[in-house]
Parts: C-alpha cells; sequence; structure tokens
C-alpha cells in the first residue's frame, strides 16, 4: 500500500483481504505456530491486525478489496441433539471486519451483486445486479458530494437498531459531539420497543406477569 501511495496511485485494489486473517504467513497461521496460552497469545498478534485495518483507514488511497466466503453454520435443537445448520455466507477473516468499509458486497457465482451494508444510502434494497462502472461513479460522487449534519441526523432517525447507531457515529466522527444526543435518544426508543414486543403474548393481548397461568 505504501509503494501504491508513494505512486500517487488514486485506487489500490487488494484481492484479497483474506490472506492477511487466513494465508500462510496470516494472523491465523501464526497464531496456530505459536506457544504457550492460545488466549494470551492473540494478545500478542491483534496489534498485527489492527495496523493493517488503521493502514487501510487512514489511507489517502480509494481502497477496493474482496473478501473470501465461506459457507456459515449455527448448531440448533432438533430431536434433543445439536445440529449443525447453515445459515448463509460468511467473510474469511477476522469478525466485524466487514464493518470497516464504506460499502460491501455480496456477490454471488453468477455475478450478481447486493448490497449487505451500505453508509452511502445508493445501493441499500436495491435488486442484484452486475458491478458496472456506473457503480464506481456513483461512489466517486458519493465521497466528493460530503454529507452534511442534517444528513446524518436523518441516519440515526432511521436506524433500525443500536449495532446501527455506533456505526454511524464511529463513521462520522467530527459530528460526534451533536449526535450523541439523538443518538442515546433513539437507543432508548429502540429499546422501548423491544422491551415491549417482549411482553406481547401470543395471543396478541398484553401480557401481566403477576398474574398466574
Amino acid at each position: 500500500m505504501e509503494t501504491c501511495e508513494q505512486a500517487d496511485m488514486e485506487v489500490i485494489i487488494i484481492d484479497s483481504i483474506t490472506h492477511e486473517w487466513d494465508g500462510t504467513g496470516g494472523v491465523l497461521s501464526i497464531h496456530g505456530a505459536m506457544t504457550g496460552n492460545s488466549f494470551t497469545n492473540w494478545n500478542k498478534i491483534t496489534p498485527r491486525h489492527n495496523a493493517f485495518v488503521q493502514k487501510i483507514l487512514q489511507s489517502n488511497c480509494h481502497i477496493i478489496s474482496t473478501i473470501r466466503t465461506k459457507t456459515d453454520y449455527t448448531l440448533t435443537e432438533k430431536n434433543g441433539k445439536m445440529v449443525p445448520e447453515k445459515v448463509g455466507l460468511k467473510g474469511i477473516t477476522r469478525d466485524g471486519m466487514d464493518y470497516e468499509f464504506t460499502v460491501v458486497f455480496d456477490i454471488d457465482i453468477k455475478h450478481q451483486a447486493k448490497a449487505s451494508k451500505d453508509r452511502t444510502g445508493l445501493f441499500m434494497d436495491q435488486p442484484e445486479e452486475v458491478i458496472t462502472l456506473n457503480h464506481g461513479r456513483k461512489i466517486l460522487d458519493w465521497c466528493n458530494s460530503g454529507i452534511s449534519l442534517d444528513n446524518v441526523k436523518s441516519y440515526i432517525q432511521s436506524a433500525k437498531s443500536v449495532e446501527k447507531l455506533r456505526e454511524i457515529l464511529s463513521t462520522y466522527p467530527e459530528h460526534r459531539q451533536q449526535l450523541e444526543p439523538l443518538a442515546i435518544a433513539r437507543k432508548q426508543e429502540l429499546t422501548a420497543n423491544i422491551i415491549n414486543l417482549n411482553k406481547i403474548s401470543g395471543n396478541g393481548q398484553q401480557h401481566d406477569p403477576n398474574k398466574s397461568k
């Protein structure tokens, strides 16, 4: 990346960042070769991964990266036994890495792409399509247009989860002081909605925990 930056490249393409995590000389490989306590060893090599992430975030270049995926599983109980069940695809990198990017596209075997994360608001809830030069032009226009405080406030007011609120605050640190009160209020609304939903019984009536069943 430093070589590209010194050559005044405008865009750097990393194919793929999976190698940094799960490849020859990658974080998992280094961790597996270390002796001693496995848990405490993570404290020794996590700074390496964090430095990689910060290098991407602090670069003056636009960064495009690919991440390999694998089938993700979860354990569910069936007939008294815990069995693995497919729940989709998961990026082969450290958990949460996708949150570091402005836009994340999931691409299937037919090259159809659908945004799974989009801070720009340009591609979310759009039908699957092949990525073209037009996608890049839209992102470039968004980068050059700037985002006003009012725009970010509207993002907070429409956030559907606490995790989304955290993402918005981390994306626009320059507005954090003005945004925190609004984010706290929205968090309270979301939490209240969850509590109210949990109190509704299966027949749609409000459940009184003081009444016997």
